[in-house]
């Protein structure tokens, strides 16, 4: 739990062939553009990212770009068609920050499912999230993409929810099409929920904990509430019950780093010791 990067602001890009480590540069879109698409969204704040379509399916004869925001209140995601990706840098990238849709593209009413098959940035995500991508087009599930690295190549297959930001992991090819159906009937998996992109990793964390305790998988079950930092590793987080607000849970929540170390990714050059992150206390409805 507590794993999922920290995104509200997604724009992901169409280019279909082979991608490096670094898809934004490394790939058959010209690397100049990458380079400014990367450096666009580290001053805006957007996870720019490169998509394509699962195989035999053919590339778009315009390239389709995806624009995402996955916020705490409100979430959306629209398709937009362009002649050419460096129209990209065209556009007002702080759009993709509010709450509010922009009048551009598409929208798109059922949730997009990216999975991490950047085999070339980590091999786990290649050897696990492309038998993951055939099972999820054999049984017809949704719109699936693939896309380049988003983070925590360990726990491959990867899959990132569109609009939600919802983070999945370790979606086997076997169980991928159950977990994806009932995410799009609005239930999360738990096994696999690795937390919600809007959210900080504390939040995180006490989300998953609230939900474990009240077995809760509504998607949109829980509304946060509060959060108090009781310092830089410990926090209070209180949520409520989306359709009974009275209902609150607080969860005191912390951090520290894990006893061992290991390998992160199946490309690491030696092992490091991630955060670990454990419930102190949970106050639940009475």
């Amino acid at each position: 739990m507590a794993t999922a990067s920290r995104v509200r602001a997604w724009l992901a890009v169409e280019q279909p062939g082979p991608w490096g480590p670094d898809a934004l540069t490394q790939s058959r879109l010209d690397p100049d553009l990458g380079a400014a698409l990367a450096r666009r969204g580290q001053r805006s704040g957007v996870r720019t990212i490169l998509v394509r379509r699962p195989r035999p399916a053919r590339a778009s004869a315009r390239p389709r770009c995806f624009l995402a925001h996955s916020g705490r209140r409100q979430s959306w995601v629209r398709f937009l068609d362009v002649d050419h990706p460096a129209e990209l840098l065209d556009l007002d990238w702080s759009l993709l920050a509010s709450d509010q849709a922009p009048a551009l593209g598409t929208p798109v009413g059922a949730p997009v499912f990216l999975v991490c098959t950047n085999g070339r940035h980590d091999r786990c995500c290649a050897d696990l999230g492309r038998p993951l991508v055939r099972a999820l087009v054999a049984a017809r599930v949704g719109q699936v993409w693939e896309c380049s690295h988003i983070g925590g190549d360990r726990f491959a297959a990867n899959v990132v929810c569109l609009p939600e930001g919802v983070y999945l992991g370790r979606v086997g090819a076997g169980e991928g099409p159950a977990v994806l159906r009932d995410y799009a009937a609005g239930h999360l998996s738990l096994d696999h929920y690795r937390g919600r992109s809007c959210y900080p990793a504390l939040v995180q964390a006490a989300e998953s904990s609230v939900r474990r305790a009240a077995g809760l998988t509504e998607l949109h079950g829980l509304a946060l509430i509060a959060v108090d930092a009781l310092d830089g590793d410990r926090a209070d987080v209180t949520f409520a019950r989306s359709s009974a607000p009275d209902q609150q849970w607080r969860a005191r929540v912390g951090r520290a780093r894990s006893p061992a170390a290991r390998l992160l990714t199946c490309r690491a050059g030696g092992e490091a010791r991630p955060w670990a992150y454990h419930l102190e206390e949970l106050i639940s409805p009475t």
